[in-house]
């Protein structure tokens, strides 16, 4: 039988060699360094959030005006979001996320340095500009070395960088500021990603999917696919990513519209928009609201960081009950427990114990429905339009979390109550419930809400 290191006209299709073998360590390195980048796009999107009761006593910014500060990078997220994805569709992964992380980093040792409300916004902006990119273009890269099967499994679990970059910001503003203040915490901040952008400059690899898709450079597609499936080392095989049809032409944004997904894509970014609007009304402005509701500063920052740790578990183990259990019932589940729990964290006067657990709770629910959301999204997307798509997803899911801290800071100028804005969190997380029912009332095709036989398969 004729080998394929013999065959020098054999093609080699580039998605099924990963679909058919099990992850390598080669493929694991890719997805732990798209790990890293999260955790520190994590570590430096939260930062602010918890620093601002401290930035306000020492800078005399009253701690209600704080909402355009917490708002900022999330306008910055949502622009890069939109943009960026569209861009390493066209031109690769890799890049994208290594300039991304070097922006975020840069600006936000600079937010070390800031001292009025103008300077906060500006550097905030621009850091958020580096942390919206680097997101969708990880995922994009990530997914695009996994094997379909368990793909719905990995991409929430390499979500845990997110929590867990903001459940560290939380531990380090809490360890840092009696000792150092809170411009130490910009500092180290800023100084870890720029030490992990010159590691991926080095190592990171780009998407060997996205090269054969492209058609670029077969040599360099041989030789990272050696690194997967060794027999293809000696080989000059002709190489294809995938069927003919996931090379499309044109803007990639519009290809989120064609081959009947635009109500699917239309109803994937409703449940975003709440989730992100959730997790950042929540993340934004509960160490002030728990300050104002007579806990301290240090006590408010645990709190908020056991809401990061939370999101934790709950992406560690999103995957597993997606794929038993499906996208729809797991949702609506997890939905229906966030507002349950955050009315009873409104409503009921609980020792500080207990509101950790409550707060860890609904990190887990709702920190977790979002790795769920990413993972549905690149995999309803072709490779040709990835990024494009997880990107979008983002970027109108930014609108909501831009929203967040801007309606708690109004809500808050106006006089509302801690228990006031906790109920109307707790009714964000009814509407991204209802979004889902409605959603899966098409079925389908149509909706990214697939059954747990489609969401391991498809």
């Amino acid at each position: 039988m004729t080998s394929i290191a013999e065959d020098k006209s054999q093609t080699v299709n580039v998605s099924d060699v990963i679909d058919r073998r099990p992850m390598g360590s080669f493929q694991i390195w890719t997805l732990i360094l798209g790990g890293l980048v999260l955790v520190l796009d994590g570590f430096d999107g939260q930062t602010i959030n918890f620093l601002a009761p401290s930035i306000s006593e020492t800078t005399k910014i009253p701690v209600h005006s704080f909402g355009p500060i917490l708002s900022a990078s999330l306008l910055g997220l949502m622009i890069a979001a939109l943009t960026t994805g569209p861009i390493a569709d066209r031109w690769g992964r890799k890049w994208p996320v290594i300039l991304s992380t070097l922006s975020f980093a840069l600006f936000t040792l600079l937010t070390a340095h800031a001292n009025t409300r103008g300077q906060f916004w500006v550097l905030r902006f621009l850091t958020g500009l580096g942390l919206g990119g680097a997101m969708p273009n990880v995922v994009a890269l990530a997914s695009e070395y996994v094997p379909k099967r368990i793909l719905a499994v990995v991409i929430p679990i390499l979500f845990v960088g997110m929590p867990l970059g903001g459940t560290l910001s939380g531990f380090t503003a809490r360890l840092m500021l009696p000792v150092w203040g809170w411009r130490s915490v910009f500092v180290v901040g800023g100084a870890l990603p720029l030490l992990i952008a010159v590691v991926l400059m080095a190592v990171l690899p780009e998407s060997i999917q996205f090269l054969a898709v492209r058609g670029k450079d077969s040599g360099r597609i041989l030789k990272t696919l050696a690194r997967i499936a060794p027999e293809f080392a000696p080989s000059a095989a002709h190489i294809v990513a995938a069927s003919p049809g996931e090379k499309d032409k044109g803007v990639p944004v519009k290809h989120l519209f064609t081959e009947g997904r635009a109500a699917g894509t239309v109803l994937l970014w409703i449940p975003y928009f709440m989730n992100l609007l959730l997790i950042y009304f929540l993340s934004g402005w509960l160490p002030a609201l728990l300050r104002e509701a007579g806990m301290s500063i240090k006590a408010g920052v645990t709190a908020t960081a056991f809401l990061n740790f939370g999101g934790v578990f709950g992406c560690l183990m999103e995957g597993q009950l997606l794929r038993r259990w499906g996208a729809y019932a797991i949702l609506t589940i997890e939905y229906v427990l966030a507002g349950l729990l955050i009315a009873s964290l409104a409503l009921a006067r609980v020792p500080f114990p207990v509101t950790l657990a409550m707060t860890f709770s609904t990190g887990l629910t709702i920190i977790g429905a979002q790795g769920g959301l990413n993972a549905l999204a690149a995999r309803f997307y072709p490779i040709s339009a990835r990024s494009t798509g997880v990107g979008w997803a983002l970027g109108v899911g930014r609108i909501g979390s831009i929203s967040g801290p801007l309606i708690g800071g109004m809500f808050l100028t106006i006089g509302w109550t801690t228990r006031e804005m906790l109920l109307f969190a707790s009714g964000i997380a009814a509407l991204a419930f209802f979004s889902i029912l409605f959603s899966n009332r098409l079925g389908g095709n149509v909706t990214a809400f697939a059954s747990a036989s489609d969401l391991a398969g498809r």
